[in-house]
C-alpha cells in the first residue's frame, strides 16, 4: 500500500515522505471543519497533509495541529479551544455516518448519480467516470 501511495503521489507531484507509523486522525478531521468555518479549510488540509505524510508528524497531537494551524493563518490558542472542547466531533460524527451510509469504505472514493469509484486513480479512469455518471443524469 506505501509503495503505491509513494508512486502516486511521485506521479502527482505531492509531497511524499518516509513515514514508519500511523496516526489517529480523528482530531484534525474536527480541525479541518474548523477551519473550514474559518475560510481556511483547503490550507489546512494541505497543511495537515504535508505533516503527516511528508514530515510523519503525529497528527492526533495537539500541540502538533495547534502547529499546523499557526502555519496557514489559524489562531493557535483558538484551535486548542476547538480541540479540547471537541467542538467539531458531531459535525465529523455526521459525516463519518453519511460516508458508512454511502458505502464509502476507502479515501478517496468518488460518488457521482448513485455511481462509485473507489481509490486513487489516473485521469483517463476519472474522466470516463465523470463521463459515465454525467450521460446517466440526463
Amino acid at each position: 500500500m506505501m509503495a503505491r501511495l509513494r508512486k502516486v503521489a511521485k506521479e502527482e507531484g505531492l509531497p511524499f515522505g518516509e513515514r514508519t507509523r500511523t496516526y489517529n486522525s480523528r482530531l484534525a478531521q474536527e480541525l479541518g471543519k474548523w477551519a473550514e468555518s474559518k475560510d481556511r479549510g483547503d490550507a489546512f488540509h494541505r497543511a495537515v497533509f504535508r505533516a503527516y505524510f511528508a514530515e510523519g508528524k503525529n497528527i492526533g497531537q495537539i500541540q502538533i495541529l495547534k502547529e499546523v494551524a499557526a502555519s496557514v493563518s489559524l489562531p493557535r490558542g483558538e484551535a486548542q479551544e476547538v480541540l479540547e472542547s471537541r467542538a467539531f466531533k458531531e459535525s465529523v460524527d455526521r459525516d463519518w455516518s453519511r460516508s458508512q451510509a454511502l458505502g464509502v469504505s476507502a479515501v478517496p472514493t468518488f460518488l457521482m448519480n448513485g455511481q462509485i469509484l473507489v481509490g486513487a486513480q489516473p485521469y483517463n479512469v476519472l474522466e470516463r467516470f465523470l463521463i459515465d455518471c454525467g450521460a446517466k443524469q440526463r
